[in-house]
């Protein structure tokens, strides 16, 4: 099976556009964990319970809020390429409460 590879530009995971079509301008791509789980960038205060604390090892992964794709970062910023590292649900459960949560705290 061949792997699925979305665009970008150079090694900037900020220019990702999804395999669905979903860009940073459309829908916001949002940085998430391992797991494709959205991730806290808040700071020194709390994290809500539905997202992930900031990785301590820095490893990121983009997430497309509107098919469930993820993109490793490290992958994109060493090779320019964006293949997706795995799908995740998007539509129900903990993924879905936990990109409600992010948005909620972008408004």
């Amino acid at each position: 099976m061949d792997t699925e590879t979305a665009n970008v530009i150079g090694h900037d995971v900020t220019t990702i556009s999804c395999v669905c079509g979903n860009t940073v301008s459309q829908a916001v791509l949002i940085q998430a964990n391992s797991q494709g789980v959205p991730v806290y960038a808040g700071g020194s205060t709390s994290v809500p319970a539905e997202l992930a604390e900031w990785p301590a090892d820095e490893d990121l992964y983009t997430l497309c809020p509107s098919c469930g794709r993820v993109y490793r970062d490290l992958i994109v910023e060493e090779t320019g390429t964006a293949p997706v590292a795995f799908r995740v649900d998007v539509t129900s459960g903990p993924i879905a409460e936990a990109i409600r949560a992010h948005w909620d705290l972008s408004t």
